[in-house]
Order: C-alpha cells, then structure tokens, then sequence
C-alpha cells in the first residue's frame, strides 16, 4: 500500500496500546490522525497533547468532516471493537480503506529491514530492549512497543525508517501479516484459548509464523522450545546465553557467550531471570544485526524498562512496592521468582486481579498454584474486558483453589485498607485489567 496518497488516518479503538503506537507513527510522518476510544486514558491525553482529534462516543457525526472522505483516508481498527460498533459498519459500508492494526503494521515493516519478537511472554520487554539497543546504536531504527518505554516515555521510538522493531502479536493471529528478517520466539505457553481452542493450534500457529520469514531471514528460539533455529539460554549450552551470572547493587552482571567469542561484565539492571533472557535475545539480535559490543554494552546499562513491568513504585530500605501486568500463571511465576531472588528474607503480599473469564477457566489450577506461593494474596474480581461473564468462572472459584492460608477475596476500593492491615515488606499489584488506574493511589496512600 503507498501511504503517500492517504492525508488522513483514523483510528477505531485508538487508546490501545499497539494503535497508539501507530497513531504515533502517521503523526510523525505528517499525517492528520483523528480517532475514537471508549475512555479517556494517559495514552489519549498524550495523543492529544500531539494533535490527534479524539472522541469518546461511538457516533459518526462526532467524526472530524476531514475524515469521511474515502479518497484520502485510511481506516485502522482493533480487533477488540465489537461488531456492533457504529462506526466500524459505516466506514465498511462507505467505500473507506478499512483495514486491522496488524494489516498495517505488516505494511509499514514491508519495505523495512524487519526484527520481530514473538512469543506468548516476554514480547514487549524484549521489543522494548531491542528498539533501545538499536537506538543508542544509532540505527535508523522505528520501534513499535506494546507498553510505555520507560526511557522514552512513549510506545514508539523513532531514529530513522529503514529498519522496524515490532511486536509479533499472535492474538487472533495477527503475526501473519509481518515478514520479518530476523524473529524470535520467547515462549509458546498456552493463551488465547478463546481463539486457538487448544495449546496443539497455538503451536501450529507459531509454525505458521515461522514461515513469514524472509527466505535469507533468521530464527532465534529460546533453548527448549520445539522449533529449530539458532538459540538462547541462561547458563546453558545456547548459541547466545547468559553465563557466570551475579547481582551487584540490585543489577545482573553477566558474560554473553556468544558464536563469536564471549563479552563480559555486561550490566543490566532489570529484576528476573526471565528478563535477563530477554536482554540475552535483544542482545543476541542486535549483535546479528551489525551493532557493535561497546554500543550494545552502553545500551544495556541505561535501559530502564517498560511501565508496569516489574516497576518500582515505592523503593526504600524498609518498604517496596512494585507494579506489574502479569497476567498468565507463567508470568506470575516469573514476577515471584524476580521477587525472591531480589529480596529472598522479605515478607511478600500479592495483590492480584485476574484477567478475561476464558483465561481463568482455561487455567484456573495454575493461577492457584501460582497464587499459593505468595506470603498474602489478595484476590480481586474478574476483570471482563471484551468478555461476558461465563456461569462458575468466578473469583471464589479460584480462590477456593488456592493452597494460601493468607488469602483474602476483595473489592478493589479496599486495596489501600488491607495493605495497611499487613505488615508485608513488598507489595505487588499485578495484573492487567485496570488495577493499573489503583497504582496512584495506592503509591499516595503509602508513601510516607
């Protein structure tokens, strides 16, 4: 598609995380951008702040005249809008250019060099490194983040155009639209059961994706998952892994071996093994893209992260608090293991909201055994998002099932109260429905 003939883009669904990222994109590249959201959020503000016309109302007259002219205007929309939406069907039926946000991105990465991370976990943490390392190497590098780049405070970095950074969404399989040059793949655990139907069709779908790459392209896979390419680990026998691994004033220090040779003393302060291998992965996919190791090393050292991903609100000597957007059993898995290895004699409380019905019910005996291990656990409602409720998939049914003799079921606007209640060291909110909003509150009320 020639994006040079459109004057117009406008967004359905334009506060989501990846559309924004995109709405970005067309602003920077002189584009009027206009769009519709369900609330206002952070992300909506910020967009506005840049001159994108935004509304609240799902009604085409609310729409900017400018953009109902189908000649110069291009339609992107989420998945998520429901099919009732109002002005999804008039722009359908109008002639308009109508197209997914993965439909696009797959446009604008075409004609790029392009680094795509797929995987169930770790996508945006990994993409988020990535398009830092590049940057600070100063490649001419467009970077599309599906969370707030701490460093930049924005969910896209922009340093040229000739090469692309982006997330391999496989949510209603959106990843097939890319044609990357160099991917990798984080993990393949079972999500999106709503979709799939089963953890066997995810995998195929994976699979799938391995064949977008380009025939010269390259595959990098973390150690152990069922797929062939060049791969990496932590302390493990890889092609690229993390080795001699210690801690040294709350950050990781560690050697890259590498096919090439090894880099030592490399400095990375992000909590987690988890996240150490995805700084090995972006590492590993920089270093294969031509950056040097004194960049890359530059690079790794002044990453400061993703926002809600394992980000400190709260850090003293006697009192943390931490936020974090996990929301599978896995990554609370991992969100526990950074919290241990960090602070291994502190007493921890979880503060938890589980996200989607389909999701609890398809991993309901893995939340529990996941929850179990926190010192407290507070459990709050389902949150639905674009889901209505399932009979039985409740709250109560989870925390029936959780093996913690500190747990307690909650409403949200009781969070501050049992936090107080506790004499908890370091509190976790995790989660990713809209615990999020509570953050603020939660920091106000206890930072004293």
């Amino acid at each position: 598609m020639n994006f040079g003939s459109i004057n117009n883009v406008y967004f359905i669904g334009v506060g989501g995380i990846g559309m924004s990222a995109i709405a970005r994109y067309f602003v920077a590249n002189g584009k009027q951008v206009a769009g519709y959201d369900k609330t206002p959020t952070e992300i909506t503000n910020a967009l506005e702040d840049l001159g994108v016309q935004i509304h609240f109302e799902d009604n085409i007259e609310k729409v900017p005249s400018a953009f109902l002219n189908p000649e110069d205007t291009l339609v992107v929309y989420t998945p998520a809008i429901p099919k009732g939406h109002s002005e999804f069907n008039y722009f359908n039926t109008k002639q308009f250019n109508v197209l997914k946000r993965s439909a696009i991105l797959g446009e604008i990465t075409k004609q790029t060099v392009c680094l795509a991370v797929a995987g169930t976990h770790g996508k945006t943490t990994t993409t988020s490194i990535l398009g830092h390392l590049l940057k600070v190497c100063n490649a001419p590098v467009t970077a599309f983040l599906g969370g707030i780049g701490e460093n930049y405070n924005s969910n896209l970095i922009i340093n040229g155009t000739e090469v692309t950074v982006v997330e391999a969404d496989e949510f209603d399989r959106s990843f097939l639209t890319l044609s990357p040059d160099l991917a990798c793949i984080t993990s393949m655990d079972a999500d999106h059961l709503d979709i799939y139907g089963n953890a066997e069709e995810l995998v195929k779908t994976f699979k799938d994706f391995t064949e977008c790459i380009k025939p010269n392209g390259k595959l990098f896979v973390r150690n152990g998952l069922p797929l062939k390419g060049i791969t990496y680990g932590i302390e493990d026998d890889s092609d690229y892994s993390a080795q001699n691994i210690t801690i040294e004033n709350g950050s990781y220090v560690f050697d890259l071996k590498t096919p090439s040779g090894i880099y030592k003393d490399l400095k990375f302060s992000l909590p987690g093994r988890h996240n150490l291998s995805n700084a090995t992965i972006a590492m590993a996919m920089a270093l294969d893209y031509g950056c040097s190791v004194k960049e890359l090393s530059k690079g790794l050292e002044s990453y400061k992260g993703v926002k809600r991903r394992f980000t400190y609100q709260i850090k003293t000597d006697d009192f943390v608090f931490i936020d974090d957007y996990a929301h599978h059993p896995e990554e609370i898995k991992a969100v526990y293991q950074a919290v241990r290895e960090m602070y291994p004699n502190k007493k921890v409380l979880a503060i938890f909201q589980p996200h989607l019905f389909t999701r609890t019910k398809d991993f309901v005996d893995e939340f529990a055994e996941s929850l179990s291990k926190f010192d407290e656990l507070l459990l709050l409602d389902i949150y639905p998002a674009r889901e209505l409720p399932i009979e039985g998939v409740t709250s109560k049914w989870l925390f029936d099932k959780i093996n913690n003799p500190n747990k307690k079921l909650i409403q949200k606007s009781h969070i501050i109260d049992e936090i107080k209640k506790s004499d908890a060291q370091i509190v976790l909110t995790i989660g990713a429905g809209d615990i999020g909003a509570e953050v603020k509150h939660i920091k106000e009320a206890l930072y004293v």
